[in-house]
């Protein structure tokens, strides 16, 4: 099995920093860039303690949201699915049936909490397989020379 290690190489948005700092806080463990198996990649992938997965879809902007919709298909990889934006972002023009994360470059507050769709056990199973290797990675650099992973 062939894991990507791609860290993230454009700065982290704001909105970004604040969200993985509240999630961290409520105890969640992160990953900015998650591979996801349809070919997408979350911003944030977040695993709580019991094992639920969210994942964080950050808006820097409105021409980001208005530009990007491959957010939708997110939904069937999580048990949550939140939009992290600033607190200047023109809220009204989100959907109201995902959750929302104001944030700045400091905390976040988690302000609607979207219903809760858990995904199957199966799936539940891989994503934290491939959450724990991915961050394995991450943290050990175990890149070759040129920048493939080693699985």
């Amino acid at each position: 099995m062939h894991v990507s290690v791609e860290l993230p190489s454009r700065p982290i948005p704001l909105p970004q920093r604040g969200a993985i700092r509240h999630l961290q806080a409520l105890g969640y463990a992160t990953l900015t860039e998650f591979p996801l198996k349809s070919g997408r990649r979350a911003d944030i992938l977040a695993l709580s303690p019991s094992g639920e997965v969210w994942i964080v879809e950050v808006k820097s902007c409105l021409a980001d949201y208005r530009s990007d919709r491959k957010w939708h298909e997110y939904a069937e990889w999580c048990d949550s699915l939140f939009f992290a934006v600033g607190p200047e972002f023109p809220q009204d023009v989100l959907p109201s049936d995902v959750g929302l994360l104001i944030a700045d470059a400091y905390d976040g507050e988690i302000v609607r909490h979207p219903e809760c769709v858990p995904v199957s056990a199966a799936r539940r199973k891989a994503l934290t397989l491939r959450f724990a290797r991915l961050a394995a990675l991450r943290l050990n650099g175990q890149e070759d020379a040129f920048g493939a992973a080693i699985s």
